[in-house]
């Protein structure tokens, strides 16, 4: 079938890929727009996998402030040339993690970060929770599994729902701007601050 130069660019403007990658999407999903961009995550994945490895000690520190300097978060992503630290598609991204830090609190980038004794208590209340709702003793262990990875996801950086777009992890995000850019991006480690709250020292 033959694919408009409007869908490639409605595709490309949504994804960030190529026009020949679009293209190509599309002719493989017979122009099912949804089917055409999961191939090109499906691909940004594949490709974000294969650069994992590669060096990162470029990039940027972008700092932001919100409502009024009731917030600010400094957060550090890193890439591998000064050339893509210094873009406008790399600079955004940063921003992008910078308001997802101050929007939705997280407290890790990601999982592995989380102290043993953090996944402990939380496990603890869990399972206290559970056995006060008098769930069968048998399904337990799964309910605590679930509550778990619920925890996880409000509060790893990596697993919560993109804010622009509660389909994407922040996860999906990094691959797919990986696979736009072409180089190793890696969210390094942040830090946020709220008038008024306590020190965490």
């Amino acid at each position: 079938m033959s694919i408009s130069t409007e869908q490639i660019k409605e595709l490309r403007e949504a994804t960030g890929s190529g026009i020949l990658d679009c293209k190509k999407a599309l002719q493989e999903s017979d122009g099912d727009y949804e089917k055409a961009v999961e191939i090109l995550r499906k691909q940004g994945l594949a490709q974000a996998a294969k650069r994992a490895d590669r060096e990162a000690s470029e990039g940027i520190l972008e700092l932001y402030s919100h409502g009024d300097g009731r917030i600010g978060v400094m957060v550090e992503v890193n890439c591998e040339t000064d050339f893509v630290a210094r873009s406008d598609e790399f600079r955004d991204f940063a921003h992008e993690i910078a308001l997802q830090i101050a929007a939705m609190s997280p407290l890790w980038v990601e999982e592995e970060e989380i102290p043993e004794q953090v996944i402990e208590k939380e496990s603890e209340i869990a399972r206290d929770r559970a056995l006060q709702e008098g769930k069968p003793e048998h399904i337990i262990d799964r309910i605590v599994e679930g509550r778990l990875g619920k925890f996880k996801d409000q509060t790893v950086l990596m697993r919560q729902a993109y804010i622009r777009d509660e389909e994407l992890t922040i996860q999906d995000l990094l691959h797919e701007k990986i696979a736009a850019i072409g180089e190793n991006i890696i969210i390094r480690r942040f830090a946020r601050w709220q008038l008024g709250e306590e020190s965490k020292e």
